[in-house]
């Protein structure tokens, strides 16, 4: 814990993969992203841990509505009796009317799935939810918390800049950097493009936003606080290009969508390998995708989209 920032295992998956947080300043709280249901009891015990009530947080902010940052905003906004929910203006309806949201995820998961996975979404009153767009400014008992619009990963990804701790919450713009990949060299980490907005061009700029605030620390969904910045970015850019590149020479191979997929999936595998390898990370193959199979499957699900879609504009 550092200038009262609370890191959260919200139990989603597997320990140490979704992560959310708790800013505490002068007795009143804040979180950033929330989990699933399931981890609105880790929320809650974080603030009974930090000293709080549940009457004594102002705000709830998302970084995007994705379930896995956002499926449990209606459940613990439930539980927060003075709280208002702070989210992206393209997010916003979603948190009032979730459908969409377990629609779409429905059709791809199925809903027996969706609803032990991630529980039922509940709706958030409108009159509880506060748009954020570029540049707007949260305080919380008198600290300022900046709201950077950043696409790329998502249109409704939004980045808050804390300038009294002097560090980002990031979301998913910054990547994903688990502690297992963790060596002498210091954190992994590698661009998520899952389903279905992802944007190259958006995404090298949002990171460059960041990186200009000059913050000496991110905290990242997946997972928790890294440094050493303009490594990890210059990491993140050469390997979103990388994946680019992977996603055009699976196209251009000829096969049909699943054969395009498997390619993908194939190659992800190898740039991630081949980077841990040089990070000094010595698993074999099985353990890599023990760690990161389902953000290769979700990786290669975006690049796909991202290929269709960018085939329909052309």
């Amino acid at each position: 814990m550092s200038h009262g920032i609370h890191t959260i295992d919200t139990g989603f998956v597997r320990p140490q993969f979704d992560a959310a947080y708790l800013m505490v300043e002068h007795g009143r709280g804040a979180f950033i992203d929330c989990g699933t249901n399931f981890g609105v009891p880790r929320m809650l015990n974080a603030l009974q841990d930090a000293g709080l009530a549940p009457a004594d947080v102002d705000w709830l902010i998302l970084t995007h509505v994705h379930l896995d940052h956002a499926g449990g905003a209606g459940e613990l906004m439930a539980r927060l009796p003075h709280a208002s929910l702070l989210v992206h203006p393209r997010g916003a309806r979603h948190m009032v009317d979730p459908s969409q949201l377990w629609a779409g995820a429905s059709a791809v998961y199925g809903e027996s799935v969706m609803e032990t996975t991630y529980g039922r979404l509940r709706p958030i009153p409108a009159e509880r939810v506060v748009e954020a767009p570029d540049g707007h400014v949260v305080e919380l008992a008198g600290r300022k918390l900046l709201c950077r619009d950043t696409p790329g990963h998502a249109r409704h990804h939004l980045c808050v800049y804390d300038e009294q701790a002097n560090v980002c919450f990031t979301g998913d713009t910054f990547g994903l950097s688990y502690r297992e990949f963790d060596t002498a060299n210091g954190p992994f980490v590698l661009p998520t493009t899952s389903p279905v907005q992802f944007d190259p061009d958006a995404l090298h700029a949002s990171i460059h936003r960041l990186i200009a605030l000059k913050p000496e620390a991110m905290y990242l969904t997946h997972y928790g606080r890294v440094t050493d910045l303009e490594r990890l970015a210059v990491d993140l850019h050469t390997q979103i290009d990388a994946m680019v590149a992977i996603a055009h020479a699976a196209q251009q191979s000829g096969g049909d969508a699943t054969q395009r997929h498997e390619l993908m999936k194939s190659a992800l595998t190898d740039l991630y390998g081949t980077r841990a390898r040089a990070h000094g990370w010595y698993g074999e193959r099985a353990a890599l995708l023990a760690i990161l199979g389902m953000d290769i499957e979700l990786n290669a699900q975006g690049l796909g989209v991202w290929l269709d879609n960018t085939q329909q504009r052309t």
